[in-house]
Parts: C-alpha cells; structure tokens; sequence
C-alpha cells in the first residue's frame, strides 16, 4: 500500500528504473516527523510530486536513514524540518488537494500480487457443525433477535399454570408444553366486559316455543312421518284416512305432550327395526323415557287433586288411557319377550275400569283395542285372563257394525268363544294336574259343544271373497282348531288336518300388500300349533315370512320358535304338545301374539 501511494504522487519525467529505486528510499524512511504528525514519505510524495521548488535529491533523503543501531539525531530531526519551513499550511492543503492519478496499466502485475484483506461483513460467521444429533428445537443464529424479557403475567396456558411453570405464550400452544412432552390445553377464554345493557340484551331468549311438543327435531319429524304414512296401516284393519291411530289418536297427541312422547316412541321403534341407525334408537329412548316420567307425572297429579268426598278411583284424561295403549304396543314393535307389556296392559285395564273415557268415539275405539290383545294375550299364558269373561268391561252404549270395526273378533262375538275355551282349557289343566280321569269331565265336554255349535252358526258380516271376508274365516277356522286342540287327544287326524288346510287356503287367498296382514299373526300362530303334518309346516312357516315382510313386527319370531318348539314336542311327545302355554312359560318367555 504504501508503494501505492508513493506512485500516485510521482513525477512524470522519472523512468521506470528511477521510480523503484526512489521507492525503495522511501520504505526505508518511513519515519514519523513529529512536528507534522504525518508519515515522512507521504510529506516526500507530495512534495516530489509538486509543481514547486522542493528539493527531491538523495541527499535530503538519505539524511534520515537509520542503520538499526540507534534512533536518528536530534539534529538531524531539526535540519529535516528546516526544509519544510518555507511551507505555508494552506500551500500544503493545494499539494493534497491535487494529486496527479497516473495510469496503472504498467503496475498490474504490482497491483495483483497484493493479497487483499479480510474485510469483515454483516452476515454471521459460520459456525462448524457440531458432533451428534441435532436438536429437535435448533438454537437460534447467533446475532439473530434477542429474546425480549417478560414481567409476570396471567396469560399462560392453562397447562403452564396448573404445573406453575413459566410459559412462552405461543399461539394457539406454548412451546413448553411440547418441549415437556404435554398436551397444552389452550388459552383460557378472554371475557370481554359488557355493560349492564349489553348483559341483559343477551339473557333475553332467542329461540322460539315449539308449535308442537314432542316434534323437536329432524328425527321427530322422521317418527312423524313414518307413523302417519307407514306403521299406522299395519295396525289395524282401516288403512284409510279413518285409521283411528291417525283420526283420533294423532289429533289428541298435538294437544298432550306425553301421548306425543308415546306415539314418537311406537313410530320410532318400528323405523329403526327397518334402518339400524344409531340417532334413531337414540332418539326413540329419548321418547320413552319421557312418555313413562308423563305418564307418572300425570297420575301422581291426578291422585292428589280428589277430594275426600270422591269415589276411590282415579280420575285421569283420555290421553293417559292412550298412552298405556302406545306403551304396549311398543313392547310388539322392540319384540320383547320377558313381560315388559303387562305393566301398560294392567295400567290401562285398571283405568278402564275405574272410569268412562269422555270422548265416546275414543272409547269405541279404546275398547275394541283393549279387548283384541287382553283376549290375544290369553292364548300365551297361563295367568292372564281376560275381563271380558266377567262383564266388567262393558261394550260401547253405540257399537259401529262389525264391518266397520278395526280388529276383527270384538264386535262379531267370535272373541267371546275364545274366551270361553280358555276357561274350559284353564279347568283341564288344573283337572290334569291334580290327578283326575278323565281330565275332560262331562260338564266340560257339554260346554265345548255349546261353543262349537255357536263357531259352526257365526257368519261374518264382510262382503264375500274379500280379503277382510277371507281373513274372518281364517280367524273361524283358527277358533275352531282351539277347541279341538283342548278338548280331543293331541295326536294327528283327518279332521284337525283338513280344518288347517282350509285354514291355509284362506290365508293364501290375501294379497300380500292387503291390511288384513295386520291382524293375521294369531290365527296363524294357532294353525301352527296344530300342524301335525309336514307339508303343512312348510307352508306355516312360509306365512310368518310373508307377514314379517308385510309388517316387520319382531314379535313374529319369537312367535314362530314357539311354533317350532310345538313341533318338536309333537315328534317326541306328542301328549303334551297341546299346553302351548306351559311350553312358553319353559321357555321362560312372556310376550303378546297381536
């Protein structure tokens, strides 16, 4: 560098040869002048490269070498600086202040031989990769931000401040809580302060009543449906705008929570027989439990409202007496098979019977319903009698034509005749097991053939060939096979088989998409307990599938092993086969065939 600037500040007319050598005095006396306080060979420079007067000979240069052995003199000090003393402060500034630049293309070589220095830049220098696994979280570069110290603060995370530990507060989880392997549980939630208008504008409610209690959701609303226009026909016989489920029923419902609860439980225990989606049976639970709280609600209000002068008898509203009913016709739809209907059954005969329902077409209505399945039940058990072999339970004052009724049985008298068999039955099984011969006394024998007269003069009133025409002398044949099978020898012959087979004709003459299938399970279930032959149980079995398919009531299978088990007892001991009912109860089942 120094080189540099002495060629910078050269004379013009000195040859290449005279350049180095003044070069090499000058790095020879690069001494600092105290006086100036510059180096000597920059002053040297300046002045050889001046268009003045200054003496450039050797002489006064090498008037200040130094040999290394000792400093230079004093005096030689002063008599340098005397050369100087005829220059003014401002003559020196014009010298600096014009250098001549010459052109370096003679000191190329000179120029690249020089090594550059280092010059030190703002980027971080690289540090050398360490030994070892790598951090998971790596440091941060050195000269990058510096982390900025927090005060105390209520801010955290949640976690941070359960474990009372300090947290980074990062968004939306702190990095401590991943550093320490836990789950960050978040931020707590910032309550934004609101004036006393504010709060109370918020607590005014903002949805709105519901136009019908009991139809609160989409699935309600799927319950609804399904009920009005697909399980209320396979109820009963009416499959019209007159189904009393839909006429009487569902209009009653809209008006009392509780038999809107039942009905969305019927409806929704049926649907999900057909679609096993899990909200449906959620939502079907949902009803029950409320029909059933209602339902208790209801009873407990109505026992604390009677005055002391009153009858011992609970007086209660027509839709409590309905919802017993949807309640046991539940247990049908779930196919429950442990007793679950008595409780519904014996709430709604003893409300029967302690009062009069109020509206007279519901009554008609309740009554036949009532009958149909007390009756029915008689047939699968052996402590279940049906009242109507005492009168207490009282015909309607104005009973439609039979033709118009919505089960068939009730209003034509043929359910008076099953009612007498099962007493005659009842008075056979206790004769057996005590010990007496004949367990068929004469009085019995005298009684059976009074009902089978009356079945053999019973006429029904449909219209003939008719599916409701050809359904009654199913339900006739069926009665009939009840009394032969209680009173004769349970062994096979010609008469019982040739009353099944007509039996079967007229369940084959029914459309499989006609109403009559509704009300088809018991007489079928009777025809099947006495199928002695095996042609005839093919086509016992073929009925329970075509009614199941019709109906999708999971009462029909439990039905249908019952039959089976019949059968099986039949090929082994065929003396017992004919106390169905004391099969069912070995099978330790209890359940309705309606």
């Amino acid at each position: 560098m120094l080189s540099m600037h002495t060629s910078f500040f050269t004379h013009p007319d000195l040859n290449e040869s005279e350049i180095r050598e003044k070069d090499s005095h000058d790095s020879r006396s690069d001494i600092p002048i105290p006086s100036l306080g510059i180096r000597g060979s920059v002053i040297r420079g300046s002045t050889s490269s001046a268009s003045t007067g200054v003496s450039t000979d050797d002489a006064s240069v090498d008037s200040l070498d130094w040999n290394g052995d000792k400093s230079p003199s004093v005096d030689q000090d002063y008599e340098q600086m005397k050369g100087y003393s005829h220059f003014d402060t401002a003559q020196l500034d014009d010298i600096m202040e014009m250098p001549k630049v010459e052109e370096l293309d003679e000191l190329d070589d000179d120029l690249l031989s020089i090594k550059q220095a280092d010059v030190e830049s703002g980027a971080p220098a690289a540090v050398p990769r360490k030994r070892g696994r790598p951090r998971k979280h790596p440091l941060p570069a050195p000269g990058g931000q510096a982390k900025v110290t927090k005060g105390r603060s209520k801010t955290g995370c949640i976690t941070c401040r359960r474990r009372k530990k300090k947290c980074d507060e990062t968004k939306p989880s702190c990095q401590n809580c991943q550093k320490n392997a836990v789950v960050c549980e978040g931020y707590p939630l910032k309550e934004i302060w609101k004036s006393g208008r504010q709060r109370q504008a918020d607590a005014v409610p903002r949805s709105l009543p519901l136009l019908i209690d009991g139809i609160e959701t989409d699935v309600d609303r799927r319950f609804l449906d399904h009920f009005v226009y697909g399980f209320s026909r396979v109820l009963t016989l009416i499959n019209d705008d007159s189904n009393p489920f839909k006429e009487i029923l569902l209009p009653m419902a809209t008006q009392h929570r509780g038999l809107m609860h039942s009905l969305m439980c019927l409806s929704g225990s049926h649907l999900s027989g057909l679609d096993p989606e899990p909200k449906l049976r959620e939502r079907k639970y949902f009803h029950f439990h409320h029909a059933i709280q209602d339902l208790k609600d209801n009873i407990n209000a109505s026992s604390s409202a009677k005055s002391p002068d009153e009858e011992d008898r609970l007086l209660v509203e027509d839709p409590i007496i309905a919802s017993t009913i949807a309640l046991s016709l539940n247990t049908i739809c779930e196919g429950e098979t442990n007793g679950e209907y008595r409780p519904h059954m014996d709430a709604a005969r003893y409300l029967l019977l302690s009062q009069q329902p109020r509206n007279e077409k519901f009554r008609q209505f309740i009554v036949e319903f009532f009958q149909y399945h007390d009756v029915s039940n008689s047939l699968t058990s052996l402590d279940r009698r049906p009242n109507l072999l005492h009168n207490d339970l009282h015909m309607p004052d104005c009973v439609p034509g039979v033709s118009a009724g919505m089960f068939l049985g009730v209003f034509d008298g043929l359910f008076n005749y099953i009612s007498q068999i099962t007493q005659l039955r009842d008075r056979i099984r206790e004769r057996f097991n005590e010990g007496y011969e004949p367990a068929v006394d004469y009085q019995t024998l005298s009684e059976a053939v009074s009902v089978d007269m009356a079945i053999r003069a019973w006429e029904t009133s449909h219209e003939p060939d008719t599916p409701n025409w050809c359904l009654a002398q199913l339900y006739r044949q069926s009665t009939w096979v009840y009394l032969y099978r209680t009173i004769r020898p349970s062994r096979p012959s010609d008469k019982i088989a040739q009353v099944v087979d007509d039996g079967l004709d007229y369940l084959d003459q029914l459309p499989h998409d006609a109403s009559a299938f509704s009300i088809v399970l018991m007489p079928l279930f009777l025809l099947g307990c006495s199928a002695f032959l095996v042609e005839q149980r093919q086509r016992i079995k073929q009925g329970f599938e075509n009614l199941k398919s019709y109906s999708n009531l999971r009462n029909i299978d439990p039905a249908f092993k019952v039959v089976t088990r019949v059968w099986e007892i039949m090929d082994t001991r065929m003396q017992d086969s004919w106390d169905w009912e004391k099969i069912i109860r070995d099978m330790n089942m209890d359940f309705l065939i309606t």
